[in-house]
C-alpha cells in the first residue's frame, strides 16, 4: 500500500484540461454549486446505451475504493450466449466513457454509443469494456510514475498501478464475467495522465496485455521519461493505436506562456513526442502494428476521443468471426 498522499494543487482549469485531461466530478460540481447556489440543479438524464454495471473494491495496493464501470455487449446475457467468451477493453477515467451525467463537465467518450452501432454492423468482435474511474483529487498521484514538469507536486505513485490491475482488477473482472483473459484478447486505454498510465502498464505488464488505445498522451510526464522508457523495448504490444489532436492547448495558450512556451510551439511538441513515442513502439524486436490518428484542430477533450474511438477500436478488435 502507497504512503499517504498530498493533494496536489492543480485547482485551475487548465490542469484539468489539458494536463490531467478533465476536471473532476467533484471540482465541477463544486464550481457549478458556487455560480448557481440559488437554483436547483436541472436532473440529468443518463445517456447509457446498453447494459452498464457498477462494481466497487477497496484497492489494498492504494489503500482507497475504486470503481469499475463494466459495459456488456449485446447479446450477452442472451441464454444462447452462455458458453461465448469476450475480449476486454480496460479504460481509465471510467466515468467519463458512458454516460454524459457521470462525466466531467457532461462530455462522454460514447463508447456503448459506438460499441452498439460497430457491433450491429458486424465491424468488431463482440468485446466487454470495463471502466476504472478516475480517484478524483488522487488521479495523478495514481495514474502517473513520475512527476511532471509542469506542475510541483510530491513525487506520484503511479509506478503501483500495474500491481493493482494485475492483482485487483482483472482477477475480479476474469472471475465474474465470461472473458477471454489471454492477452491478445486484453486491451488497457486511456486519454491525457489515464493514457500514461495505460503505457505504463503496458511496457511493465506485457504479459497481460497486447492491445493499446492511447490517445493524447501526456508524455510530458517524467520530462520525456517514457519515451526514454520505449526507446530499446525488446517485447512491444502487438497492436495500439495513438491518437494526437493538433490543437491540443486549445483556448488556453497563456497555460504554454506561464511556461515560457509560445501556444503553436507547444501543440506542435505534444504532436512530436505522439510521434515519437509511435516511432519507438513501432521498433520493438516483436514489431508492433502502430496506427498513429493525428486530427487537425482536435482539442485535448472527451470530444476529440470519442471521433477518434471507432477507427481506433475497429483497428484493435476488427471482426474475424462469422
Amino acid at each position: 500500500m502507497r504512503a499517504p498522499m498530498k493533494t496536489r494543487s492543480c485547482q485551475f482549469v487548465l490542469a484539468a484540461s489539458l494536463a490531467i485531461g478533465g476536471v473532476s466530478p467533484a471540482a465541477s460540481q463544486s464550481t457549478a454549486s458556487q455560480n448557481t447556489a440559488s437554483k436547483p440543479a436541472a436532473p440529468c438524464t443518463s445517456t447509457v446505451v446498453g447494459a452498464l454495471q457498477t462494481r466497487t473494491l477497496t484497492s489494498t495496493t492504494f489503500g482507497d475504493p475504486q470503481t469499475l464501470r463494466i459495459w456488456l455487449p449485446p447479446g450477452y446475457n442472451d441464454p444462447a450466449n452462455a458458453q461465448k467468451r469476450y475480449p476486454v477493453l480496460y479504460m481509465f477515467d471510467g466515468e467519463n466513457l458512458f454516460d454524459a451525467c457521470t462525466s466531467s463537465l457532461h462530455r462522454e467518450w460514447r463508447i456503448d454509443e459506438s460499441l452498439t452501432r460497430l457491433i450491429a454492423a458486424n465491424l468488431i468482435e463482440p468485446l466487454i469494456v470495463v471502466g476504472i474511474d478516475s480517484p478524483g483529487k488522487r488521479r495523478a498521484d495514481e495514474y502517473i510514475p513520475y512527476a511532471d514538469p509542469f506542475f510541483s507536486a510530491p513525487e506520484p505513485h503511479g509506478r503501483l498501478l500495474p500491481e493493482f490491475l494485475a492483482t485487483e482488477v482483472l482477477p475480479l473482472i476474469n472471475r465474474e464475467l465470461h472473458t477471454i483473459p489471454d492477452p491478445d484478447h486484453t486491451a488497457i486505454g486511456g486519454s491525457s495522465y489515464g493514457s500514461i498510465a495505460a503505457l505504463y502498464a503496458l511496457l511493465h505488464r506485457p504479459d497481460l496485455f497486447h492491445l493499446a488505445l492511447l490517445e493524447s498522451t501526456s508524455l510530458q510526464v517524467g520530462n520525456g521519461q517514457l519515451l526514454r522508457d520505449t526507446l530499446s523495448l525488446v517485447v512491444g504490444p502487438r497492436r495500439v493505436s495513438v491518437g494526437v489532436g493538433t490543437n491540443e492547448l486549445g483556448n488556453f495558450q497563456q497555460f504554454a506562456r506561464d511556461r515560457a512556451i509560445e501556444p503553436d510551439a507547444f501543440n506542435a511538441g505534444f504532436v512530436q513526442l505522439s510521434e515519437q513515442l509511435v516511432t519507438n513502439l513501432k521498433a520493438a524486436m516483436n514489431h508492433p502494428t502502430v496506427v498513429f490518428i493525428k486530427q487537425p484542430g482536435a482539442m485535448h477533450d472527451e470530444n476529440a476521443w470519442a471521433e477518434r474511438f471507432p477507427d481506433a477500436i475497429k483497428f484493435l478488435f476488427p471482426k474475424t468471426s462469422k
